[in-house]
C-alpha cells in the first residue's frame, strides 16, 4: 500500500479564473486551479485517482480521491483513500480522513483528523518521522 506506484496522469484541468457550480466526478487525474462550489468525487479505477488542488484554487464541498494533494483552500470534508499531501499553503476547513498523511509546515486544518484502516491485516505501519529544528 505504501510502496511507490505510478500516479495517474492529470487528464482534466479547471483553470484559474474558472468557476464551477455543482458536483463533479472524474477518472484518473484532475487539477483544480480555479473555484469549485460542489463536491469532487474520483470514481475508483484500477490505476487509482489523483486530485491536485493548487495554491490559487478554492473548493467549497467534499472531496474524495485516492491520492489528494492540496496547496489551496478547501471548505468541506476531505477523504484520501491512499495518501493525502498538505503543501505549505493548504487551508482546510473540515474533517480529514486518510490512510497516509504528509503535512508540510504552514498547512492549517480546522477540523478532525480521522485515520482510515488501510493496508493488509497485520501489516506493520511505517513509523512517523518528525522534523525537529536544532537550536
Amino acid at each position: 500500500m505504501f510502496g511507490k506506484k505510478s500516479q495517474p496522469p492529470i487528464k482534466s484541468l479547471i483553470a484559474q479564473g474558472t468557476r464551477i457550480e455543482g458536483n463533479m466526478k472524474f477518472n484518473e487525474g484532475l487539477r483544480v486551479d480555479g473555484e469549485v462550489y460542489g463536491d469532487i468525487l474520483a470514481t475508483s479505477e484500477e490505476n487509482g485517482s489523483l486530485l491536485v488542488i493548487s495554491e490559487a484554487a478554492v473548493v467549497q464541498g467534499a472531496i474524495q480521491a485516492d491520492h489528494v494533494i492540496i496547496n489551496g483552500t478547501v471548505r468541506g470534508p476531505v477523504m484520501a483513500r491512499e495518501l493525502l499531501e498538505l503543501q505549505p499553503k493548504a487551508r482546510i476547513e473540515g474533517d480529514i480522513s486518510y490512510v497516509a498523511l504528509e503535512m508540510h509546515q504552514g498547512a492549517t486544518i480546522s477540523g478532525q483528523l480521522k485515520p482510515l484502516a488501510g493496508g493488509a491485516e497485520g501489516e506493520e505501519k511505517p513509523l512517523l518521522k518528525l522534523a525537529a529544528k536544532s537550536a
